[in-house]
C-alpha cells in the first residue's frame, strides 16, 4: 500500500517512473498507533469529523497572519503536527486522524506535481485504496496539486479505484482467453458511485476493513474502436454539456428525467400486456432509477462523469436489469407499417420536384421525420394525444428558414459539385423517420454515385431502429423501388451495425467492423441525425471530412438555451479546414 507512480503515454506504452513508500499503508498504520482504530473506513469516517489546526502548526501560528511576501495563506500548514511537541493537552482521535490524513495527502498530491512537471505531463490519475472516493482526500489532493502547479496539473480520480489492480488482471486474462473479438462497457445498473457508504450503513462489508464497492460490466460481443475519421481521436469528448460543472443544465436534466419516469414506466408494462408480473418490476425499476437519480443530485460526480448521455445510458441499463429490453418494440412495429404504406408516394412526390427544389425537400424531409421521437416530452405527448399525427404536420411544425443553425445553401453548393465517394450515415428512429425521412435522402444520394453505409444501434434504446429492424424495413422498401433494390445488389448501400446501444453516440467506441468499411470505402462524408447523437453528443466532433449534422429541437429548455424554440432546426454543414467547400 505504497504510493507508485507511472507515465502513461497510451494503452500500450507506458513505464514505471518512481514511487513513494508512504501512502495508504502509511495512513492505515499510523491512525492505527495514534488512535487505536484498526479499521481503514473508521479512521476516515473520524478524519471527517475531526480539525486538523487543533495538531498542526499553521502559517498564522508563527506569523500572526499570512506572510504575503512569500504568498502564503494564514491557514496553510506549516508543520503537520507541529502543534503536539509543545502544546500540553491531548488531542482527539478526530484531529488526530484528520492531520495524518493532510499531511499524507499533502505528501502524495507533492509528489505527483513533482513527477508531472519532470515528464511534462498536465493530469494525474489518483487510483489506490487510499483515496476510497473520500472527499477531504480528494480535496486535500486537488489543493495540493493546484497549490504547487499553479493550476497547470490537473488532479483526476478514478472509481473503484482500489480494485483496478484486479479488474486489469480480469480484463487482460479475459482478452489473452480471445484476443480481440469484444470489448467491454460499464453497466450502470448495477454498478456503485464514487462516494463510499459508512461502514454501519451498508450490510455488505468485510470482517477486516470497509464496504464493498460494486462494478458492473457488460462483455461486448463485438470490439468497439475509434471512428478512422475522427480528427484527433486523444482530444474527441463525445458531450457537449458536462452537467457536473454546468449546475444549471444538471438540475434542469436531472428534472426532466425524475418527471418522464411515469411515461417510461407505462410503457415498458404496455409493451409487456400478457404478463401479469411486468407491473411489479417496472416499479422496481422506477425506485431504482429514481434513487440514481436523487444520488446524482446530492453526488453529481457519483458515478464518474454526468452527461445527459449517461442518464440516458443509466436509464436504458435500469430497464434491461429489470427485463424490459425494448419497450417500444410495438410502437416501432407499428409505425414502420405505417410509414410504409407512403412511402411510394413520398418518393414520387419528390422526383415531381425540380433538382433544386428537391434537394431541400429532401433534407426538410430528414428533419420532418426526425421529429418522431418518443424520447422527447413535448413530442411523446402529442403522439400520444393524436395517433394520426402525420409527416405533413411534422412539416408544418418545423422552423421556417433561416433556421436556428442554417447552413443548408452551402450544403446545396456542395452537391452541385461532384459525388461523394462514400456517406456513412448514423440514423435515429424507427418509422417515419428512418423512411419517409432518410431513405429517400439516401437514395437521392445513390442516384448521385455516392455509396451509402446505414449505420444504426446493435441494441434497442428509446424508438431508434436497430440494425437487425433496418435490415428487414430496407427489403421491404427494396421491393418496392428498383433504386434501393439495386444498390442493396450491387453493395453500394450497406448496413452495418454500430456497436452501441444508446440514445447517443460514442465516436470513439464503435463496431470494429463499421471503422474498416468506412476505411475500406475511403469514406468523405459523415451524417449524424437526430438530438441524442447530433446535439447532446456530438455538436463539437471534429472530422478530417465534411459531416452534417441534423437535429431538431424537441425540448423547449434547451431550445431557449440555445437561442431557439421548439422544433427549431440545426442543419450544421462542416468542411474542415484546409479542404476545399
Amino acid at each position: 500500500m505504497k504510493s507508485q507512480t507511472s507515465a502513461v503515454e497510451s494503452e500500450d506504452k507506458f513505464e514505471r517512473i518512481g514511487g513513494s513508500s508512504i501512502g495508504g499503508g502509511t495512513f492505515w498504520g499510523l491512525g492505527a498507533l495514534l488512535t487505536k482504530t484498526k479499521r481503514f473506513d473508521e479512521l476516515l469516517q473520524l478524519a471527517s469529523k475531526g480539525q486538523h489546526s487543533s495538531v498542526d502548526m499553521l502559517v498564522k501560528d508563527i506569523y500572526g497572519g499570512s506572510y504575503g511576501y512569500l504568498g502564503l495563506t494564514g491557514d496553510l500548514i506549516a508543520s503537520s503536527f507541529g502543534k503536539s511537541a509543545t502544546a500540553d493537552k491531548e488531542f482527539s482521535k478526530e484531529d488526530m486522524a484528520k492531520s495524518l490524513l493532510h499531511m499524507i495527502s499533502n505528501d502524495i498530491g507533492q509528489l505527483a506535481c513533482l513527477y508531472a512537471k519532470l515528464h511534462n505531463l498536465s493530469r494525474v490519475y489518483f487510483g489506490g485504496f487510499f483515496i476510497r472516493g473520500h472527499p477531504v482526500t480528494m480535496h486535500t489532493i486537488t489543493y495540493s496539486i493546484n497549490f504547487f502547479t499553479k493550476g497547470e496539473v490537473q488532479a483526476l480520480f478514478l472509481r473503484h479505484e482500489g480494485y483496478l489492480g484486479a479488474i486489469g488482471a480480469f480484463l487482460k486474462g479475459a482478452e489473452e482467453d480471445n484476443p480481440n473479438q469484444y470489448s467491454w462497457g460499464e453497466n450502470y445498473a448495477g454498478s456503485s458511485g464514487l462516494m463510499s457508504v459508512s461502514p454501519d450503513m451498508n450490510p455488505m462489508q468485510r470482517a477486516r476493513s470497509g464496504t464493498f464497492d460494486m462494478l458492473e460490466m457488460d462483455r461486448l460481443e463485438r470490439q468497439l474502436v475509434n471512428l478512422p475519421l475522427l480528427q484527433d481521436p486523444s482530444s474527441y469528448i463525445p458531450d457537449t454539456v458536462d452537467l457536473i460543472e454546468d449546475a444549471q443544465a444538471r438540475e434542469y436534466w436531472l428534472y426532466c428525467f425524475e418527471e418522464a419516469l411515469d411515461g417510461v414506466v407505462k410503457r415498458a408494462v404496455a409493451s409487456q400486456p400478457d404478463i401479469p408480473e411486468a407491473a411489479e418490476r417496472a416499479e422496481k425499476f422506477r425506485q431504482k432509477y429514481r434513487h440514481k437519480l436523487q444520488t446524482l443530485r446530492h453526488q453529481p460526480f457519483a458515478y464518474g462523469s454526468l452527461t445527459v448521455r449517461s442518464l440516458l445510458d443509466t436509464r436504458e441499463h435500469c430497464l434491461n436489469e429489470f427485463n424490459f429490453p425494448d419497450p417500444y418494440s410495438k410502437i416501432k412495429e407499428r409505425e414502420n407499417d405505417i410509414a410504409l404504406k407512403y412511402y411510394q408516394k413520398a418518393v414520387k412526390s419528390l422526383e415531381e420536384l425540380s433538382w433544386e427544389d428537391r434537394q431541400f425537400a429532401l433534407v426538410r424531409g430528414v428533419l420532418a421525420g426526425n421529429v418522431f421521437d418518443w424520447g422527447a416530452k413535448a413530442v411523446s405527448e402529442v403522439l400520444e394525444s393524436n395517433p394520426e399525427f402525420g409527416f405533413e404536420e411534422a412539416k408544418r411544425r418545423l422552423e421556417e428558414r433561416p433556421w436556428l443553425i442554417d447552413s443548408f445553401d452551402q450544403w446545396l453548393e456542395r452537391l452541385k459539385g461532384p459525388p461523394h465517394r462514400c456517406a456513412l450515415f448514423f440514423v435515429d428512429n424507427s418509422g417515419v423517420d428512418i423512411i419517409l425521412g432518410v431513405m429517400p435522402f439516401v437514395r437521392e444520394l445513390l442516384s448521385r454515385g455516392t455509396e451509402v453505409v446505414l449505420a444504426s444501434n446493435s441494441g434497442p434504446a428509446l424508438n431508434d431502429v436497430t440494425n437487425s429492424e433496418l435490415q428487414i424495413l430496407t427489403e421491404r422498401i427494396a421491393a418496392m423501388d428498383p433504386v434501393i433494390e439495386s444498390a442493396l445488389r450491387e453493395d453500394s448501400l450497406t448496413l452495418i451495425q454500430s456497436g452501441s446501444s444508446s440514445p447517443c453516440l460514442d465516436l470513439s467506441r464503435l463496431d470494429k467492423v463499421l471503422a474498416m468499411v468506412v476505411r475500406e470505402r475511403q469514406t468523405d462524408l459523415v451524417i449524424i441525425e437526430g438530438m441524442g447523437r447530433a446535439i447532446h453528443t456530438n455538436y463539437y466532433a471534429m472530422l478530417s471530412c465534411e459531416s452534417l449534422k441534423m437535429a431538431v429541437i424537441k425540448n423547449s429548455w434547451l431550445a431557449d438555451r440555445l437561442g431557439g424554440k421548439l422544433f427549431s432546426v440545426v442543419f450544421k454543414y462542416e468542411v474542415p479546414a484546409g479542404k476545399p467547400h
